[in-house]
C-alpha cells in the first residue's frame, strides 16, 4: 500500500478538474487524472509531469460500467487505498431553458452523469477510501441545486433564473447524496463533503464568470485536505457554508 496520498479526480483533462489535479499534486499528493478521453487525459497528466508534479492518467468514462470497474481494479492493484476521491465530471444540458420546455432526454442526459454515475462510481470506491486513514470525498454541486436560494424571491438566483432546472435538480440530488452517505460514514475517519466551485470561466461557465479556472478548484482542494476535525455532510463555497 503506498506511504503517499493518492488522489481521484474525474472529468480532469481540462477546466476546474484539470485545475483540481494540479493543485492537489502541488500539495505533494499523487493524483490520478481521470478522463474518458485516453488522448487528451494522457496529454493533460503528461502536461503536469512537466511541471514536477506526481500525476498519471487514469482512463475513465464515469457512463460506462465496465470502464468504473476497470478503474477501481487498476486503483486496488497499483496503491491499494484511495485517500480521496473528487467526483467532478459533470454536465449541462438545459441551460437557458425554461422548466416547462427541457425534454426528458435532457433530464436523463444530465441525471446518467451528474448523479446516478456519481453514486455507482462512489460506492465502488468506497472500499478503497475506507482504507485511508483520512478518506476525503468531494462531490462537486452548485449553488444552483440550493432548494433555500431558489425560493427565495430576494435571492439572486431565484431573480435571474427560471432555467436549467434539470442541472439544478441534479445538483440538489447530489446535495442529498453527500448527507445522506456522511450520516452512514460518520463515526469513521471518511468525510464527504459537497463543493460548490463558483461560477467560472471554463465551458460550461462562459467567458462572463467573474472567476478564473484556479479558483473553482480551490473549494474542492480544501474539502479533499480536510484536517481530522474537519466538517462533514457540508455544502461549502471555499470555506462558507451554503444553505440546501
Amino acid at each position: 500500500m503506498s506511504s503517499k496520498k493518492i488522489a481521484l479526480v474525474t472529468g480532469a483533462n481540462k477546466g476546474i478538474g484539470f485545475e483540481t489535479v494540479r493543485q492537489l499534486a502541488a500539495k505533494g499528493i499523487t493524483v490520478l487524472l481521470g478522463a474518458r478521453d485516453e488522448k487528451r487525459g494522457a496529454e493533460a497528466a503528461a502536461k503536469l509531469r512537466g511541471e514536477g508534479l506526481d500525476v498519471e492518467f487514469l482512463q475513465l468514462d464515469v457512463n460506462d460500467t465496465a470502464s468504473q470497474d476497470s478503474a477501481a481494479k487498476v486503483i486496488a492493484d497499483k496503491y491499494g487505498k484511495l485517500d480521496i476521491l473528487i467526483n467532478n465530471a459533470g454536465v449541462a444540458q438545459d441551460f437557458r431553458i425554461s422548466a416547462s420546455q427541457a425534454t426528458l432526454d435532457q433530464w436523463r442526459t444530465t441525471f446518467e452523469t451528474n448523479v446516478f454515475s456519481l453514486v455507482s462510481l462512489t460506492q465502488k470506491l468506497l472500499p478503497l477510501v475506507k482504507k485511508s486513514d483520512a478518506g476525503r470525498i468531494v462531490n462537486l454541486t452548485s449553488i444552483l441545486g440550493s432548494l433555500t436560494m431558489h425560493s427565495d424571491p430576494k435571492s439572486p438566483i431565484a431573480l435571474a433564473s427560471s432555467s436549467g432546472t434539470a442541472y439544478n435538480a441534479s445538483k440538489a440530488a447530489v446535495n442529498m447524496f453527500t448527507v445522506n452517505l456522511a450520516n452512514e460514514l460518520k463515526g469513521t475517519s471518511v468525510k464527504v463533503n459537497a463543493a460548490h466551485p463558483g461560477w467560472v470561466k471554463t465551458d460550461m461557465g462562459g467567458e462572463e464568470a467573474p472567476l478564473e479556472v484556479a479558483d473553482g478548484a480551490k473549494t474542492s482542494v480544501i474539502l479533499a485536505t480536510l484536517p481530522d476535525d474537519g466538517p462533514t455532510g457540508g455544502y461549502f463555497f471555499l470555506h462558507d457554508k451554503l444553505p440546501w
